[in-house]
């Protein structure tokens, strides 16, 4: 009954917000009269497993065709790899000659720790905050959900979008995306869509302002091994494995520094800097009691996850790993997406891969104006500090934005007590209405186009 109450608190003064902004859609009384059904949804979704290493993919594809099936939306299954569904519903437009819309979101999340949650990963517990506690309420399922809500209250009120709105809800993002969106963008399929713009996930902002995405941080996952020969562990002498291999991490973290304290300073944004983490290191002679410890190995690994911008210099990048971090005059190698391919930070036509954030693009212009219809606010552009599915769309040529509609909310995407609060996750719902409807009625393009021709 006090978490009831505390709900209804929070959602009159949700009510109160929208109702004192310049926005009037039928959210405000769908969203009053709905609210519980939408939350349950959205519970239903978190509470289905998708975490890696084993998926439940099929029982999350049930249940967004069973929402596609009420809403009356086209469906089909898309499989890259055996037991991995892509889903991909459509929204036909009065016009299938315009350039489609495409809302991307992912089905899988990573891994939890049960015992470090504060409320099972997978329970959806809604705690007296009215916060909604489990793996995937930021990160993203609060997204591919909200994309359906929105879509719920436009049909209602009888909205009929222009251009074709394709949803997709797809596999493995959080493990490359390799039997996902990579093979989906390349996909015939994707071709005959004629997608004009993609959305896709963003961040959580602490304060009032929603954060935004036009480019994103590249992963490369760089594996460097040295070797040496084996030697008692009480013996000094140059160039073993263990040696050569600490001087490649200490001049990885020197580098590392650098970036860091432009980060610190201010000087940079997060996503603006090249980072390198090391995430495991691996040594030594497997013993029945641990390792055997008077003996030096001949060989030492250690892995480091290193994010990109788009604007670096690649070459020299590769340089300063072959001649400073794993030179072959140390005995030492290095590998570049031993786990995944080196994902390149230009597209294919040679530019860099990311969005325009300006006035010259006017799908950007557009969302701007339906956040602030819809009451909202938007930080400056960022870039994404890690990785997502955007980067196979933009490697398209595809301009591509990541926008996730969450304000005053702590970054929790991969950690423990992961949660999103009920009135934001609402609020989000109206963002998406306001978005999708402004992106589906866009047919100034089409019109200049039509003027073109008449001359």
């Amino acid at each position: 009954m006090e978490v009831n109450c505390i709900f209804f608190i929070l959602l009159l003064f949700f009510l109160f917000i929208i109702s004192h902004s310049d926005y009037s859609s039928p959210s405000t009384q769908t969203l009053e009269s709905e609210s519980e059904s939408i939350i349950s949804r959205f519970q239903q979704y978190l509470q289905i497993n998708t975490s890696h290493p084993n998926p439940n993919y099929s029982q999350a594809a049930d249940f967004i065709l069973t929402q596609a099936k009420t809403l009356a939306l086209e469906s089909e299954t898309l499989e890259f790899a055996p037991g991995k569904p892509l889903l991909l519903l459509k929204w036909p437009g009065k016009n299938p000659n315009l350039p489609s819309i495409l809302l991307n979101s992912h089905t899988d999340v990573v891994p939890a720790e049960d015992h470090k949650w504060s409320h099972p990963p997978f329970g959806a517990h809604i705690d007296i905050n009215g916060d909604i506690y489990a793996r995937g309420a930021q990160d993203m399922k609060c997204v591919g959900l909200q994309y359906l809500e929105a879509i719920r209250i436009l049909k209602g009120s009888g909205f009929e979008p222009d251009r074709t709105v394709y949803l997709s809800f797809v596999p493995d993002e959080e493990i490359g995306g390799h039997d996902g969106a990579g093979p989906f963008a390349e996909s015939q399929r994707f071709e005959r869509m004629n997608v004009g713009i993609v959305l896709d996930e963003g961040l959580a902002s602490v304060n009032e302002n929603y954060r935004v995405f036009f480019a994103e941080r590249c992963p490369w996952w760089l594996v460097i091994r040295a070797f040496g020969a084996p030697g008692h562990g009480s013996k000094l002498y140059d160039n073993s494995a263990m040696e050569n291999l600490m001087k490649s991490i200490e001049s990885v973290r020197r580098f590392r520094a650098v970036q860091f304290d432009k980060v610190k300073a201010g000087l940079k944004a997060e996503g603006e800097v090249v980072s390198v983490n090391m995430v495991f290191l691996k040594a030594g002679t497997p013993s029945p009691t641990g390792f055997v410890m008077n003996l030096q190995p001949s060989e030492a690994v250690a892995g480091f996850d290193i994010r990109v911008p788009p604007n670096v210099d690649e070459e020299s990048l590769e340089k300063r790993i072959a001649e400073e971090w794993a030179p072959s005059s140390r005995n030492m190698t290095f590998e570049l997406g031993q786990f995944k391919q080196k994902v390149p930070v230009h597209d294919m036509f040679g530019r860099p891969v990311l969005t325009a954030s300006d006035s010259s693009n006017p799908w950007w212009t557009l969302l701007e104006g339906a956040v602030k219809k819809a009451g909202g606010k938007l930080n400056k552009p960022e870039i994404f500090p890690a990785s997502t599915d955007a980067r196979y769309f933009r490697e398209r040529g595809l301009p591509a934005i990541g926008f996730s509609p969450m304000t005053n909310t702590p970054i929790l995407l991969h950690d423990h007590n992961e949660f999103l609060n009920q009135a934001e996750y609402l609020k989000g719902i109206m963002m998406y209405e306001s978005i999708i409807e402004a992106y589906a009625s866009y047919v100034e393009q089409a019109v200049v186009e039509d003027s073109k021709d008449e001359l």
